[in-house]
């Protein structure tokens, strides 16, 4: 299983668009928007956990796309330090 960063989103974007996004390439096991712990605003990126290889596939296809309106920032997320 892979973790990828989804960057450059919308602030209206759902958990449930950003599945059906990479639902085409593969099973998506989890998706995790990111929000500030003060405001409680979405800060405009998550991260989707995938399958290997539906994973590789979405951030080929994915990356500098457009997709409601914005170009994509989509790559394989740094583990935490």
């Amino acid at each position: 299983m892979k973790t990828i960063y989804v960057g450059n989103l919308v602030y209206s974007v759902s958990k449930e668009n950003v599945k059906e996004l990479f639902s085409q390439f593969g099973e998506v096991f989890s998706v995790k928007l990111i929000n500030d712990h003060e405001s409680g605003r979405p800060k405009g990126f998550g991260f989707v956990e995938m399958e290997d290889a539906g994973a590789l596939k979405a951030i080929e296809a994915l990356n500098d796309k457009e997709f409601q309106g914005r170009n994509l920032r989509v790559n394989e997320a740094r583990p935490k330090n």
